[in-house]
């Protein structure tokens, strides 16, 4: 049995007083828990509070409530998380796309519609794909744009074709379990990754939510959370074209590192983006020798 009232109301007022100070935002979380398992929305809840909500989603929701006031991020618990207007499926071995990775997609866009108009398609690989996010964002905005997405994680491959088919991307997105490039094949026009790049040691100091609920294979960069640049940099040559575009997420302290393993490699770095926050979030690399 639970303690929650069943009228709309006075459910979500409960919820929020239930999550307290335990969480940041204890409003918005009480919210998106009770309309997500009673079906309800908030135009509802003002027009109509004392809307009736069934017991098995009351008791829904106070499963849910106890979880979140146990330090479980509330889009895990809803099993979704929207990124560029997409509505992508979560699991445990997905990082949670964040809205600071959609700076990506925005610093790589203008180049791939460009591709798309000049050579009436562009083909992006995408590295860590995780949930899809980055690469589905891609193919959601140009239609004639394709993606490889390549992942380490089965279950991960998994979730993002379960999100390109609930997307209708399907027929633009293919999964591929590969360890970075192992079994890579074919040349693209753009590489995107959001690569692990949280060093080892630093990973125990990590927000309790990300610490604790994304999977570490998508966070951990090595030593000094720089292994995964080094391994694009030294191989994505053989795979990209001529004047293509390498655009990678960094750490906000990582810009002249990333920026001196790419150089090194025969790249030149080109846009730095920052991300909502105001921090180096994005840069992009164009190759320039065959």
């Amino acid at each position: 049995m639970t303690d929650l009232p069943n009228a709309l109301g006075p459910l979500l007022r409960e919820a929020r007083a239930r999550l307290g100070s335990t969480v940041d935002d204890p409003a918005l979380d009480a919210r998106l828990i009770v309309e997500h398992f009673s079906g309800t929305t908030r135009t509802q809840a003002i027009a109509d509070p004392e809307r009736r909500v069934g017991a098995g989603a009351v008791a829904e929701i106070d499963a849910a409530l106890r979880r979140r006031a146990g330090g479980e991020p509330v889009h895990r618990i809803l099993g979704y998380r929207e990124f560029y207007g997409l509505r992508l499926s979560l699991s445990p071995e997905t990082l949670e796309p964040r809205p600071d990775t959609e700076t990506l997609v925005e610093a790589i866009l203008p180049f791939v519609k460009a591709v798309a108009t000049q050579e009436g398609e562009c083909r992006i690989l995408d590295l860590g794909t995780g949930t899809g996010a980055i690469a589905l964002a891609l193919l959601s905005v140009v239609p004639t744009a394709n993606a490889t997405g390549v992942d380490l994680s089965a279950g991960a491959l998994a979730t993002a074709a379960r999100n390109a088919g609930q997307l209708g991307l399907a027929g633009r997105f293919t999964g591929l379990q590969s360890d970075w490039f192992e079994k890579v094949s074919g040349r693209y026009h753009v590489i995107v990754a959001n690569p692990p790049y949280i060093s080892s040691e630093d990973i125990g100091n990590l927000q309790d939510e990300v610490r604790n609920f994304d999977p570490r294979l998508a966070l951990d960069g090595g030593a000094d959370g720089l292994n995964p640049y080094r391994t694009i940099a030294a191989e994505a040559a053989r795979f990209l074209e001529i004047e293509g575009r390498i655009a990678v997420e960094i750490g906000h302290t990582q810009r002249n590192e990333v920026c001196e393993i790419f150089t090194a490699a025969g790249y030149v770095p080109g846009s730095v983006f920052r991300d909502l926050g105001g921090n180096d979030r994005v840069i992009v690399f164009e190759r320039i020798k065959p």
